[in-house]
């Protein structure tokens, strides 16, 4: 058991090696400092070693401390070449583990897993359960929300009733605009593949024409509400 309490606070935010530099209360936010532990580097144009020259700090909205919603401020090292003649410049370190390159949010806070540590789609709403505010953290969603999807192949796997539902996402503008999207669920297993834009007969269809052949062949039923849009997007696929 660690008693230490520089070590006890590096085991809870488990970031590997890096080191916990200081905790603040923020109106409510715990602000988590870190630098990672690095050795002196070599530059990548003429070999020679690179020096400290400072650091950058970087925010970043991670994963809830005892269910207080985190950000994780990264002291970012940067780096420059100590040989008078190189044009190398500076380097700022990168850590995908901790974030990928311009990300607002930590790589484990985008990842959402469960127990078994297989990724989940729970960052498409993440906001109550990281504290994320939506001005700054749309793109990151986005991203993230993207590669879930591309990795989560299995959900496609048997199904045999395809559906399509409305829904009202957001009213935008002036005069309040409805703006709808398109689900598309297996409806034997009650779950959600996917979210199209618009409530279109073209986007859903081009949605199931993208799928393997195998994959559409195996529906045998297609359910809809009164649509003309959805019986068009299923007559064309």
């Amino acid at each position: 058991m660690d008693c230490d309490c520089r070590r006890v606070n590096e085991l809870i935010v488990g970031l590997g090696d890096v080191e916990v530099l200081g905790v603040d209360d923020a109106g409510g936010l715990l602000r988590v400092r870190v630098r990672r532990r690095t050795p002196m580097l070599l530059c990548g144009t003429c070999g020679g070693s690179l020096w400290s020259d400072g650091d950058r700090r970087v925010v970043l909205v991670g994963l809830p401390v005892f269910g207080r919603a985190t950000r994780l401020v990264w002291h970012k090292r940067r780096w420059r070449c100590g040989a008078g003649g190189c044009g190398a410049g500076t380097v700022t370190e990168q850590d995908g583990e901790m974030a990928s390159r311009r990300e607002g949010l930590t790589a484990r806070a985008g990842l959402l897993g469960d127990r078994s540590g297989r990724p989940r789609t729970a960052v498409v709403c993440p906001g109550r359960r990281v504290g994320l505010l939506l001005a700054c953290g749309d793109d990151s969603v986005r991203r993230w929300g993207q590669v879930l999807c591309e990795a989560d192949v299995q959900r496609l796997d048997g199904t045999e009733a395809l559906g399509l539902a409305d829904t009202l996402m957001a009213r935008r503008g002036r005069f309040k605009t409805k703006v709808w999207s398109t689900g598309v669920v297996d409806v034997g297993r009650g779950a959600l593949l996917d979210i199209v834009a618009v409530r279109t007969a073209e986007t859903p269809a081009q949605w199931i024409l993208d799928q393997p052949e195998g994959w559409r062949g195996q529906i045998r039923w297609a359910t809809l509400d009164l649509s003309g849009s959805y019986k068009a997007a299923f007559d064309t696929a």
